[in-house]
Order: C-alpha cells, then sequence, then structure tokens
C-alpha cells in the first residue's frame, strides 16, 4: 500500500511539472536588427482630421518628421513626429480656395499637402568612422549637424508628365544636402517608402543619409544626438518664416522687423511656409 501511495505521489508531480514546462513561453526567434528600408509608425498622436502645418522639420539622422500643427483637440500635442510622411503638392484649387500646408491624418497614416513654396527645415547630420577608444573596433559617430532648409515642390511645372504625380501622396526624399542656398526639389519618389529608397540608391549610388544613418548609427549605438561634438548650425532662419502661435515646442516671437527671438532653448522656427517665389528654382534642374 505504501508504494502505491508514494508511486501515486511521484506521478502526480511528475504530471504538474510537465504541464507548467509545456506552459511556459519560450522564445526561439532572437532580435534581428532593423532592416534599411524599415520606418517607425508611431500610434495616433493626434485624432483623425485635417490640421494646418505652421513649421515642419526633417532630420536625416533617422528620418524623422517633426510637425508643428495648429488647432489640434484638447489634450493632444502640438507636436507630431514620425518616420513613415507622404506628401502631395496642393492643388491649383485647392490654393485658390485658399488652402494652405495642411496634415492629414487617417488612423496611423499621415499625409502632408504642401504649398510650392512650403519650406521644411532640414536637419543633416555629419559622421565619420573612427576607431573605439575602448575596442579599437570602427564605429560611426555622429562629428556635427548642420541646417538648411528644404522646398520639395518649388517650381514644379504642373504641366509636365511629371506634374500630375505630384498631386498624389507619395514618400519623397530630399536631394544631396547642401549647405548653401534652399534646397528645392527632390532625391527620389516612390508609391513606398522602399521604392523611393530603391529609386535614390540608382540615382545616387548610395543609400539615403536617413537610411544609412538609422543602421551605422543604432548598429555601433551612436544615434543618441548628444554624441555631436559641435553645436548645431542652427542660427539660420527661413527668410519668409510664418508667424507662430507662440505655443508648443519650437515656437518663436516674430517682431515687425521680421527678426525672431526664441521662447526656447531648444530649435526656433523649423520650416516654414510662404506665397514669395523669391529663391526658389526649378524643381527640373533636380530631377534626373
Amino acid at each position: 500500500m505504501m508504494m502505491r501511495k508514494l508511486l501515486a505521489i511521484f506521478l502526480s508531480i511528475t504530471l504538474c511539472w510537465t504541464t507548467v514546462a509545456c506552459s511556459s513561453p519560450t522564445s526561439t526567434q532572437s532580435s534581428s536588427p532593423q532592416t534599411n528600408n524599415t520606418t517607425v509608425t508611431p500610434p495616433n498622436q493626434v485624432t483623425e482630421g485635417r490640421y494646418p502645418v505652421q513649421q515642419a522639420e526633417y532630420d536625416d539622422a533617422d528620418g524623422t518628421y517633426t510637425l508643428m500643427l495648429l488647432n489640434t483637440p484638447a489634450g493632444k500635442p502640438p507636436i507630431y513626429r514620425t518616420q513613415n510622411l507622404q506628401m502631395a503638392r496642393l492643388t491649383p484649387e485647392a490654393i485658390e480656395k485658399g488652402e494652405s500646408t495642411y496634415l492629414e491624418v487617417t488612423g496611423d497614416q499621415a499625409v502632408m499637402h504642401l504649398t510650392e513654396d512650403f519650406k521644411i527645415e532640414y536637419v543633416h547630420t555629419v559622421t565619420e568612422t573612427q576607431p573605439n577608444p575602448q575596442t579599437g573596433q570602427p564605429q560611426t559617430v555622429v562629428v556635427r549637424r548642420e541646417s538648411n532648409f528644404w522646398s520639395p515642390f518649388a517650381g514644379a511645372l504642373a504641366g509636365q508628365a511629371l506634374g500630375s504625380l505630384l498631386f498624389r501622396p507619395q514618400y519623397y526624399f530630399p536631394p544631396v544636402y547642401q549647405s548653401g542656398g534652399i534646397m528645392t526639389g527632390y532625391g527620389s519618389y516612390g508609391n513606398t517608402y522602399t521604392q523611393a529608397s530603391q529609386r535614390y540608391q540608382s540615382k545616387y549610388n548610395a543609400p539615403p543619409p536617413a537610411v544609412k544613418n538609422r543602421q551605422t548609427l543604432r548598429t555601433t549605438g551612436n544615434l543618441n544626438r548628444s554624441s555631436s561634438r559641435s553645436t548645431t548650425n542652427r542660427s539660420r532662419q527661413s527668410p519668409n518664416a510664418s508667424k507662430s502661435s507662440g505655443s508648443g515646442f519650437g515656437s518663436s516671437k516674430l517682431e515687425s522687423s521680421g527678426n525672431s527671438r526664441s521662447n526656447t532653448r531648444r530649435r526656433s522656427g523649423f520650416g516654414s511656409s510662404s506665397r514669395s517665389k523669391s529663391g526658389s528654382r526649378s524643381l527640373g534642374r533636380r530631377r534626373r
């Protein structure tokens, strides 16, 4: 009898351990690094709808767009950040009706409709390959950050064959960064982020800076922007910057003379729209 009781207890304990082991989640798939053409789609930061865009910034350290919106609902921040942004030029009919640059949010998808002269501040990350002081292995580090303004649709000729595509939401990469003069046009475009990236690669024989930086800086652990050794050249203000609402990230007060004084120690204006055509160059000179 005693042996039977001991055997029954032993079988019960064995069964319990087996049950626990089978129900415990085990992961056999190791995390893989982010691929070049992967973008981050954050959860919807505002309710669905249309929001006027006061300022815009593009950072090629990771391809993030930062938009300052107007008329956001109570409790929702005026700042919208995403790497998954499509853009389209406003149609002449919409401009005649008085529409200006706005962001249209549907679910987690965002499309920015721009006037021809809208300027996006382009923050450029300059990197170098240096030996790691601890391991001696080569690593990519940020040495400085610069900024200029980028106008994707400046001087676009809507009558051309490509012109009709400008009014359809697509993914765009800016042209190769330059420090002088407002950058106009675009480096590549596509129905998908991957397609736009591949066209850029084919055109310039190199991946877009945002795609390259997302891979190299994240791999070496230097994506943190504080690693820059020199201050960013951020004093350049758009010559026709629109007036700020005076609230939110990067707000500024514009005096009657047109000079701006930043309300915050962070970035001042980072994008603007103007009806002036001065300083714009033909999009055809940038497009191949």
